[in-house]
C-alpha cells in the first residue's frame, strides 16, 4: 500500500515542489506529475516494506514495485563494467513495446557490502482509479486467453512469433515460454522482465509445446488451426519463424476479412511562436479531415524539414509529394494479393525514392554542408486489420488504446544508437552532448546509406495513432497529456479536430521552440466471432509481389554536420561517451580502424548508418584463391554473398562474416528485377550453432542493395562446399 505521507516532487527543475501522490499536476506550477512505477529485478527480499522510502526517492509499493518520487532527477546508473549484465535489455530497445527498458539501479546496503538492484521502467502494471492507487500486474497471457476473441488470441501468438528470433539472438528466448513473465496489456504482449537462457537455447518445438497448453481455452474457430500449427512446430515441420509468421498471417487475414474498420485522419501544422518559417509538411494537407470509407486509401505522413531557408520546407514537401504518389501505387493492389513482408519492403523502397529525389536536388543545386536540405519522416498506412508504420529520423508514432500510450518508433539519434549497441542506459545516454543529433534523415546521401524502419501492427480494437514532429514530442509532452487529451477520442467524449487543435496549443505553449506538425489516425473496428473453422496450411511463402517502386541509382554524397535546428551526424562516427573506460574505448578504436580499412579495400564508399562494422574473432581468413567482387545484378547459381557487418534478412540476424550461397538468382531481364526474389542458402560462420546452418531464405534483390554486402565469384569452400538444388518456387 502507498504511503499517504509520501510526496511526489515536481519534475520541473525550476519548481520541484512537493505534491500529494494523488495529484496529477503540480499544485504550484501545473506541470504534469509523472508516476513512474518501476519493476524490481533480482533480489527483492531486501527491497523493504510497503510505504518505506529507499535511497531518499523510491517509495516501496510492494516487494517487486517501487515508485520514483523524484522523477525529475537522473536515476543512478550501472557501473560501466557491469553494463554487460543488462546488454540484452539495451540491444532489444527496438522491441520496447513488449520489453521494459532499464531505468536505473537501486543501490542498497546488505551488511558490509552494497547490492545493485535493477529497476525497469514501464512494466505491465494496471492502476485502479482510486484515491489510493492500488497496483496490480497485467494478467498472465494464459489467464487472459480464456476470455479473448479468436482474433486477439491469434494476434498474441503472432507477436510471440515476431519476438522469438530477436530474443533467441540475445539468449533470452526462455522469457517467451515463462507463464509468469508473459503478460498481456489489452492487445499487447508484455514481458515483466527477461529470463536468460541457462543451459540450452529454447527451440521452436518448445514454443509449440507451450502453445499446446493454450488449446483447452482456445476459441473454437481457431482451435484446429492452433493445434495444427503447434504440432508442426513440435515435429519440426515449421522450422523457422519466417514460415511460422507466414502461416499466422494467413489465419489473421482470414479473420480480418470479417472486420469492417472505419478510419478518420486529421492533420495540422503550425509555424510555432519562435520560428520565422514552417519547414514541416504533412499529408493530407493541414486541416483536412479524411475518412475511409468513402476514400479508398487512408494515409498519413508527417515530415520535419532540415536545412534552413528554402531547404527544409522544400525537402519535406518533396518527400510528401513523392511518397504519396508511391503509396497510391501500392494500394492499388488487391488486399488478398498483398504479402506483408513485401509490402514492408515496398514502403521502404518508396522512402528510398523520396530520399534520392531530395539528394539529387541537393546535388543539382550544389548544396553542401549546412546548406544541404533533408527531412525526417513518419507515416501510417492502415490496410485491413493492420497498421503499417514507416519512419526515418526523430519524428515519432504513438499508439494510443484504452490501456495505454505506446511509442512505437525509435528515434534515429545518437542516444538511441548507443543503447541499441549496448553501450549505455537510455536515461544516461540522453544526458550526453549531441545525444539528440540525428544519424540519418531523408536526402542527405544516396539511399544505399539509408535504413528506414517499417513495422506493422495487428489491430483488433479501436485505437488512435499519433504521428508528430519533435515540436510536440520533445520534453515528453505526449506522455504527459495523452490521457487527458487523446484518450477521450476512444471514449467518444471529443472529436479529432478538437484534439488536433489542443495538441497544437500544447506544443506551442509548453514547448514553443520549433514548428509543430501532427496527424491523428482514428481506427474503429468491431469484431464478431465467426461461424467457421480456420485451417492451417504449411507451405512456402507465396511469391506474390506488390507494386514495385525501386529507387533510381544516384551518386553517393557525403553526409555532413548540418541544419539550423537539428544536427545530423554520420552513423559510422560513434559518439564518445565520457563514462566509457579506456579498456572499452581502445578496442572500439581498433575495431573501427580495422573496419574502415576493410571497407576501403573492398571499394565501398559508405558505411551502414545503423550498426558500425564489427568483425567476429571466430571467423578466420581462408587460404582459398583470391576472389573478385561481382555485381548483385550479375548473380549466378553457386556464387556466394558475404557481409562485413551485421544485417537482418527475412527476420534472420546475420552476424558479420556470414555466407549466403545463391541457389536461384533473380532474373535480370525483367523491368522490375529489383523486386524479384533471390533464393539463398545461409551457410553459417563457425561461431554459429549447427541448428542455424543450411537455412533457405528468399529475399528481394533490392533488399541486398546495402553497404557491406560483397559478392564472391566462386564458392567459399569452408562454408558452402555443396550446391543444393533450388527449391520449387
Amino acid at each position: 500500500m502507498e504511503n499517504d505521507a509520501a510526496t511526489l516532487y515536481c519534475p520541473n527543475e525550476l519548481c520541484q515542489a512537493a505534491n500529494p501522490l494523488t495529484h496529477k499536476f503540480c499544485q504550484r506550477c501545473s506541470t504534469p506529475l509523472p508516476k513512474r512505477y518501476l519493476w524490481v529485478v533480482g533480489d527483492v527480499l531486501n527491497v523493504g516494506s510497503p510505504g518505506e522510502i529507499l535511497a531518499d526517492r523510491y517509495l516501496v509499493i510492494n516487494k517487486s514495485v517501487v515508485l520514483d518520487t523524484k522523477p525529475g532527477l537522473l536515476p543512478q546508473g550501472l557501473e560501466t563494467e557491469n553494463v554487460q549484465t543488462i546488454r540484452a535489455y539495451l540491444r532489444l530497445i527496438p522491441y520496447s513495446l513488449h520489453i521494459p527498458q532499464v531505468y536505473g539501479v537501486l543501490s542498497l546496503k546488505d551488511g558490509r557490502s552494497r547490492k545493485e538492484i535493477l529497476l525497469l521502467e514501464k512494466p505491465p502494471l494496471l492502476t485502479e482509479p482510486t484515491t489510493n492507487s492500488q497496483l496490480r500486474l497485467c494478467p498472465q497471457l494464459t489467464t487472459a486467453w480464456r476470455t479473448a476473441t479468436s482474433m486477439r488470441q491469434l494476434n498474441w501468438l503472432w507477436q510471440l512469433a515476431h519476438l522469438w528470433q530477436p530474443l533467441v539472438s540475445e539468449g533470452v528466448a526462455s522469457s517467451l515460454i515463462d507463464t509468469d513473465l508473459l503478460r498481456v496489456e489489452g492487445s499487447l504482449v508484455r514481458l515483466l522482465e527477461l529470463r536468460f537462457d541457462t543451459f540450452t537455447t529454447p527451440k521452436l518445438s518448445d514454443l509449440g509445446e507451450f502453445w499446446q497448453q493454450l488449446l483447452p481455452d482456445t476459441k473454437p474457430v481457431i482451435a484446429e488451426f492452433v493445434n495444427h500449427v503447434s504440432n508442426c512446430l513440435i515435429q519440426g515441420e515449421i522450422n523457422s519463424t519466417e514460415v511460422l509468421i507466414a502461416v499466422l498471417d494467413r489465419g489473421l487475414a482470414e479473420l480480418g476479412e470479417l472486420q469492417s474498420p472505419k478510419i478518420k485522419i486529421i492533420t495540422k501544422t503550425d509555424t510555432g511562436p519562435k520560428r520565422q518559417r514552417n519547414e514541416d509538411a504533412c499529408y493530407p494537407p493541414s486541416g483536412t479531415l479524411l475518412s475511409k470509407p468513402p476514400q479508398a486509401t487512408a494515409l498519413a505522413i508527417v515530415c520535419d524539414g532540415i536545412g534552413g531557408h528554402e531547404g527544409g520546407n522544400v525537402a519535406s514537401n518533396l518527400a510528401i509529394e513523392t511518397i504519396q504518389q508511391q503509396v497510391q501505387q501500392l494500394t492499388k493492389v488487391p488486399y488478398d494479393h498483398i504479402e506483408p513482408s513485401l509490402l514492408l519492403a515496398d514502403l521502404e523502397q518508396a522512402v528510398a525514392v523520396a530520399n534520392d529525389k531530395i539528394s539529387q536536388r541537393n546535388d543539382s543545386e550544389n548544396r553542401q554542408g549546412r546548406k544541404r536540405m533533408g527531412t525526417t519522416l513518419v507515416m501510417a498506412l492502415p490496410v485491413a486489420h493492420e497498421m503499417y508504420i514507416t519512419h526515418v529520423g526523430d519524428s515519432r508514432a504513438y499508439w494510443i488504446t484504452r490501456d495505454g500510450c505506446y511509442q512505437v518508433t525509435l528515434d534515429d539519434d545518437v542516444a538511441s544508437r548507443e543503447v541499441r549497441l549496448g553501450y549505455a542506459i537510455y536515461r544516461e545516454a540522453v544526458q550526453q552532448s549531441s545525444s539528440g543529433s540525428l544519424v540519418q534523415a531523408l536526402g542527405m546521401s544516396s539511399s544505399t546509406a539509408l535504413h528506414p524502419t517499417a513495422q506493422r501492427f495487428i489491430l483488433d480494437e479501436d485505437a488512435v495513432f499519433l504521428l508528430t514532429s519533435d515540436g510536440l514530442s520533445d520534453f515528453d509532452r505526449v506522455e504527459e497529456y495523452w490521457e487527458t487529451e487523446i484518450l477521450p477520442i476512444l471514449t467518444e467524449e471529443t472529436d479529432l479536430v478538437t484534439v488536433a487543435d489542443k495538441l497544437l496549443e500544447i506544443a506551442n505553449t509548453k514547448n514553443g521552440h520549433d514548428n509543430v506538425t501532427i496527424a491523428l489516425v482514428h481506427y474503429q473496428v468491431k469484431y464478431v466471432e465467426p461461424e467457421l473453422t480456420l485451417k492451417a496450411t504449411i507451405v512456402e511463402r507465396p511469391s506474390i509481389t506488390t507494386a514495385n517502386v525501386a529507387p533510381k541509382p544516384l551518386q553517393s554524397t557525403l553526409l555532413e554536420d548540418i541544419s539550423e535546428q537539428k544536427t545530423l551526424i554520420p552513423e559510422d562516427k560513434p559518439s564518445s561517451f565520457q563514462q566509457l573506460p579506456l579498456h572499452l574505448i581502445v578496442p572500439m578504436i581498433i575495431v573501427i580502424a580495422a573496419g574502415s580499412l576493410g571497407l576501403l579495400v573492398r571499394g565501398l564508399l559508405w558505411q551502414s548508418p545503423l550498426i558500425p562494422t564489427v568483425f567476429s574473432p571466430n571467423v578466420q581468413p581462408t587460404a582459398a584463391a583470391p576472389t573478385s567482387e561481382r555485381s548483385l545484378n550479375n548473380l549466378a547459381p553457386g556464387w556466394v554473398i558475404t557481409n562485413s557487418q551485421e544485417i537482418i534478412l527475412s527476420n534472420q540476424k546475420l552476424p558479420p562474416g556470414s555466407f549466403l550461397q545463391v541457389l536461384e538468382p533473380a532474373p535480370s531481364d525483367t523491368p522490375n528485377s529489383q523486386a524479384s526474389l533471390v533464393v539463398l542458402r545461409l551457410c553459417s560462420p563457425e561461431n554459429n550453432s549447427p541448428a542455424q546452418t543450411e537455412k533457405i531464405v528468399k529475399v528481394k534483390l533490392a533488399q541486398l542493395q546495402r553497404p557491406g554486402i560483397t559478392v564472391l565469384q566462386s564458392n567459399e569452400p569452408s562454408r558452402c562446399a555443396t550446391l543444393s538444388q533450388p527449391p520449387d518456387s
